[in-house]
């Protein structure tokens, strides 16, 4: 049977592969150290979760919820973006709750994709990002570049060589996957870039408070006059722990927030109004939760760079969020990162995310994950300190179980 248009539109998932390869290994009984999905491991602060429960007992609070967010909420978005970033927000017109930053990004290229309409986007980056238009039948030009002085010019030759002028440009700084963080005076640039050629910004900022340099990364929408163009995605996933929770949220331009709000009204009722509640709650607290969550992915981050590196495998160390982008070590960097991903499953019982997975652009790096203990971080590398000298005494004998078959 032939397969739907938006189907047949979508690449076949890389990470899917390196999942199954993973059961299949867990099945024999292999213990895999995972790597791989941002998933956080790490509970959800106590006070959140007895708000919860405390709003959850209440029969009144389990009827259908508020698509755009209880007011309570908006407004706590709001309050967190003054106190974080000087920014003021209308949380009646500028602030919407979504079912996640991933859900609100696709809801947003529901609301503002024509068939044909042309994208900016950077590349590798968060998939969502592009399959999000891709799915809403836009049409997406890549950008290989970082938040450096290639940008504008970059920019400015997707717009010279894209018919019809792109509609918007992606932002994604702590980026997922590469960690790289932007300047405020980069974000000036961009918004005066977007500014003058009529193009919309939409920047996702899920890693805003998971940075480990002592200096917070700015939000876009700290440059003057920004809010005319842009909207952000921020979620509470990894800032608090709460990934099932499925909380995000949109701030911005209110014409782009009003056109999020509408589809959304077509598409949810809203999330839980206790978690909701309790979501409110969190944000409105004084930080040290945060903290904590920070201080122990830069706990993570340390031994995992120093670790890694004994084993034989030099690991740039992340400057921000929950992620490290390794370059594949140079005796594998033919095989691409799916296949390496492959070998490590299998000769390591370690899994990471192949960089094909986030853009062909990053196929020779991984994505590695501090979603393991130190302990198991430590493991890890003592796991590829072997596959490293295994495969440069053998080289032909370390082929991907896949290639025999």
């Amino acid at each position: 049977m032939e397969e739907f248009h938006k189907v047949r539109r979508l690449p076949p998932y890389v990470f899917e592969q390196v999942n199954r390869l993973k059961a299949s290994a867990r099945s024999r009984g292999a213990d895999i150290i995972d790597l791989g999905m941002g998933n956080p491991d790490l509970p959800t602060p106590k006070a959140i979760v007895d708000k919860l429960c405390e709003v959850v007992r209440d029969p009144r609070t389990h009827r259908y919820s508020s698509s755009r967010g209880i007011p309570g909420l908006r407004r706590a978005q709001a309050a967190y973006y003054q106190r974080r970033f000087g920014v003021k927000l209308n949380p009646d017109t500028q602030v919407v709750a979504t079912l996640g930053s991933k859900e609100g990004f696709a809801n947003m290229a529901q609301a503002i994709t024509a068939p044909g309409d042309v994208i900016l986007c950077p590349n590798p980056t968060y998939p969502i990002h592009a399959f999000g238009f891709i799915m809403s039948g836009g049409v997406i030009r890549s950008l290989q570049v970082e938040p450096d002085d290639g940008f504008i010019p970059a920019l400015e030759r997707g717009v010279r060589h894209s018919i019809p002028k792109p509609l918007a440009l992606i932002l994604n700084y702590p980026s997922n996957p590469t960690a790289l963080v932007a300047s405020l005076d980069f974000y000036k640039d961009v918004v005066a870039f977007a500014k003058k050629n009529d193009i919309i910004i939409l920047s996702d900022l899920a890693y805003s408070e998971i940075y480990f340099d002592g200096n917070p990364p700015p939000s876009v929408l700290q440059v003057p006059g920004a809010i005319d163009v842009c909207v952000e995605f921020t979620s509470m996933s990894k800032t608090f722990s709460m990934p099932g929770w499925r909380m995000g949220f949109a701030v911005g331009n209110e014409r782009l927030i009003s056109a999020l709000t509408r589809v959304k009204s077509y598409l949810d009722y809203g999330a839980f109004t206790p978690i909701q509640v309790a979501a409110a709650h969190a944000l409105n607290g004084d930080g040290a939760d945060i903290a904590e969550v920070r201080e122990v992915y830069l706990k993570r981050r340390d031994v995992m760079v120093h670790a890694f590196s004994r084993a034989g495998w030099t690991i740039p160390a992340p400057a921000a969020s929950m992620f490290a982008w390794a370059p594949i070590p140079e005796p594998f960097k033919h095989l691409g990162s799916l296949e390496f991903s492959k070998l490590l499953i299998e000769h390591a019982d370690v899994a990471v995310a192949p960089g094909i997975g986030f853009g062909e652009h990053g196929d020779d790096h991984v994505r590695i994950a501090l979603v393991e203990n130190e302990h198991r971080i430590r493991q890890a590398a003592r796991n590829i300190k072997r596959f490293l000298a295994s495969s440069a005494k053998q080289p032909n004998n370390v082929v991907p179980l896949a290639a025999h078959r």
